[in-house]
């Protein structure tokens, strides 16, 4: 029996030993995406000053490199976010975001590229290759700007959709809650009907008196509730009278 328990609590330990491991195991790694994330955005940021410095402080080819580069990425930046963004409320932007990761091959092998030229000690050469360069690079650029002013607009297309429907349904109801409302008589009805309204009313008339001298009150349907009887959830409750 002793053995017993001995060998349960053995095993209890070495469980919550081992979950305790996965745990730290778990934490840690999280804690290190973290720390690579905010390092990544970092280096980006580092990475996207500089070129803005070069692009505007740099002349010729230098300068026409970090120009390339830095519209490169911020395109592809911008499109990659907002169809990771809209993926999650639109399953249709899948296909847009695998044809972007096939495009962001493209983008990176050209980032590759211009980064490589920076660093070419002949800047003649250098300059003779901008203009295909430049070309790559319009041509990566204008077919992410595609792929994000498609999903913004879809995104907007149905959001309209969705509140026009939303109002139609909104007027409905407000027309429901309005029974009330009686409709205006035709023009030609309204004296074709006087005299037989007359003798309907006088009808009604006789028979209320002829009901209301049988039980002693007036019919329910054309008596209307005591309005000091009501209550109302926001009225408060009156103070009892006081007799002296």
């Amino acid at each position: 029996m002793e053995a017993t328990i001995l060998t349960i609590l053995a095993l209890l330990f070495i469980a919550f030993v081992a979950l305790g491991v996965y745990a730290t195991v778990k934490v840690t790694k999280a804690a290190k995406r973290g720390v690579d994330r905010t390092l990544d955005q970092a280096r980006r940021t580092v990475e996207d000053t500089t070129l803005r410095a070069k692009s505007f402080g740099q002349a010729g080819a230098a300068g026409e490199l970090a120009r390339l580069r830095l519209s490169l990425r911020t395109s592809m930046r911008a499109t990659q976010e907002a169809l990771q963004a809209g993926v999650g409320q639109d399953a249709s932007l899948k296909e847009s975001l695998d044809l972007f990761n096939r495009l962001s091959g493209h983008g990176l092998e050209l980032d590759a590229d211009l980064k490589r030229l920076e660093r070419e000690p002949d800047r003649a050469w250098v300059a003779g290759q901008l203009p295909e360069l430049t070309a790559r690079t319009e041509r990566i650029t204008s077919s992410a700007d595609a792929l994000r002013r498609a999903a913004r607009e879809r995104a907007v297309r149905f959001a309209e959709d969705d509140l026009s429907t939303l109002s139609a349904q909104i007027d409905v109801e407000a027309g429901a809650l309005r029974h009330w409302t009686d409709p205006e008589p035709a023009p030609g009805a309204a004296t074709a009907g006087t005299a037989g309204t007359e003798e309907r009313g006088r009808a009604g008339g006789a028979k209320g008196r002829t009901a209301g001298t049988g039980a002693g009150s007036e019919p329910s349907a054309i008596t209307g509730p005591d309005p000091r009887l009501a209550s109302y959830p926001w009225e408060k409750s009156a103070r009892p009278e006081t007799t002296t």
